[in-house]
Formats: structure tokens, sequence, C-alpha cells
């Protein structure tokens, strides 16, 4: 695999984000770069390896120009998640994302736009930030999720469990103990949670699409917003953090035009029925549909 892996440390209050800069060996930097972001309890490493693994280093290797972001507190951002951490996913929204897109859009000087890429709560956060900006309705290329959804209304015993049960009703106990939610240790996610982000995405989830720290109300926002070609990709294995039923709700909520929406199961061609982190980090994603999304980047001229 011809490509090359650099951190970027980009100043943020009291600490830094971390940006991963993932590139092939001969760089077009007149083309449009992809940033991708993590979901809840999660961080960049969703998306590659230093081995080379994840959707970003094969897009890199494929001739695309990749960063991952670590929002606030998880994976080599710092300050790490800890007691007294008040930040939730109102600053992704309204502060990092806007940075980071200024940042990489000074690295390549020759384009004006940045592809946006997202897996699970990462595409509803970034979906937030687009509404909400119109400059970054301008400067966004393209918008691509993997099992984004902004509200969970499909019904099972197994979304009960996973959601009524341990997300609305234990984590939230258990961060109140700790401060943030431990999910590493817990063994519930890649990476941890403050108790702002657990408690806005839990009234996300539940009801309205508002910011609960200045009251903006992105549904309505996103009703008149110039959104970016956009594709939406759900696996048909994934029963509750990305059903696919959910996944086309916030397709309608948004009200995107110019949208493309794909199913990854069985019936469609595809290998294997996915389930929510299968999509980026099933062994045959590499030969399934990873070949797809690359031709999606490629089909966009600089």
């Amino acid at each position: 695999m011809n490509i090359q892996q650099k951190s970027y440390y980009v100043p943020y209050k009291h600490g830094h984000l971390h940006l991963r800069q993932i590139t092939p060996v001969q760089v077009d930097m007149t083309k449009p770069p992809v940033l991708m972001l993590h979901g809840a309890m999660s961080n960049g490493r969703v998306f590659y390896s230093e081995s080379g693994k994840g959707l970003g280093c094969y897009l890199a290797d494929a001739g695309v120009v990749v960063y991952v972001l670590d929002t606030q507190g998880r994976g080599l951002s710092e300050p790490k998640l800890a007691r007294g951490f008040t930040a939730g996913q109102g600053e992704v929204i309204r502060e990092q994302l806007p940075l980071i897109q200024q940042y990489i859009l000074s690295l390549h000087p020759n384009t004006k736009t940045v592809h946006w890429c997202a897996h699970s709560w990462g595409g509803v956060l970034m979906a937030s930030a687009i509404a909400r900006y119109d400059s970054l309705q301008k400067s966004v290329a393209s918008l691509v999720t993997f099992g984004s959804k902004r509200r969970i209304q499909v019904k099972s015993v197994q979304k009960w469990l996973t959601v009524n049960l341990v997300w609305n009703q234990l984590a939230p106990l258990i961060a109140w103990k700790s401060g943030y939610l431990p999910a590493d240790k817990l063994k519930m996610g890649m990476d941890n949670e403050s108790r702002s982000s657990l408690r806005q995405t839990i009234e996300w989830v539940r009801g309205h699409w508002v910011d609960s720290d200045d009251g903006f109300d992105y549904a309505s926002a996103a009703k008149q917003a110039d959104w970016p070609k956009s594709w939406f990709i759900a696996g048909k294995g994934d029963k509750v953090l990305g059903n696919p039923a959910d996944v086309q709700r916030m397709i309608q909520e948004c009200q995107i035009k110019q949208v493309d929406y794909t199913l990854l199961s069985k019936k469609q061609g595809f290998k294997h029925d996915y389930d929510h982190g299968g999509m980026l980090t099933h062994k045959d994603a590499v030969n399934d549909h990873f070949p797809r999304i690359k031709d999606w980047y490629h089909s966009f001229n600089g």
C-alpha cells in the first residue's frame, strides 16, 4: 500500500484536536480532500490503522487525500475526557467542524471544497453543521454517511435493551458517578463520552432536532439548506444503531434533493448483511463496497 500518514495537532481551547492526514505517495493537491468523522463512543481509528487498514487508508491508496478527525477529548485529541469535562456535541458542530474545515482548506489552497464522510452519529453532527452554516453549504463538496440516523424509532427487544435501558438509563448513571462515560473500559465502544454529549445525544434520539445550548432549530434549517450531493449507506444487519428505516427517515427529515441511498445486503448483491461497525471494519468491505465509494470520489472534478 503506497500511502503516507502524519498527524496534525490543531490548537483548540486549552489543548488540541488531532487530525490524521493519509495521503497517496504522489499527491494531487488540486482535488478536494475528504474529512472523516467518527460517531459516539468512538474515535478516528474506525477509519484507519497504522498498518493501512480502514476506509481512509483504502481511499488514500486510490489517490484521495484523507483527513480523519478525533473530536475533543477522544483519540489523540487533548485534553482527554475526565471529570469536569463540560463540552458536548454542540462544540463539535459550532466550533470544531468549522475550525477543521478552514484548517484543511488552508492546506489545500488550490481547492475550495472538502468532501465530508461520517460513521453513525458523526453523520448527524456533520449534517447539523451543514444545515446551520451557509459557509459550509458552499465549501462541503459532498456528504457520505454510514449508518447515520437522527432518531431511533425502530421497535424491538434489542432496541429496548441497547437504547432504552443501557444508553438512556444506565449510561447517564455511570457518567454521573464517574464524571464521564468510560465506554472503553466498559467495553461499550472504542472511546469515551462526556456527560454533555451523552445527554444531548439522548435528547436528539428521543425528540426534536434543536441545540440545547442556544436553541438553534436544526430541523427548520435543514429544510432550507442548500445541501451538497449526498449518499446515505445502511447495513441490512444494522438492527438498532443505524437501522435502515431510521437512516431513510433522516434523509426525509433533511430534505436533501440530490441523495443516493444504498442498503448493504446480500439481496442487493453484497457479500454480507453488514452490521453497524462491519460496514467499515469487515475484512470483505475492501473488495465489496469500498470500490464503489472510491468511484464516488473519483466522479467529482476538482
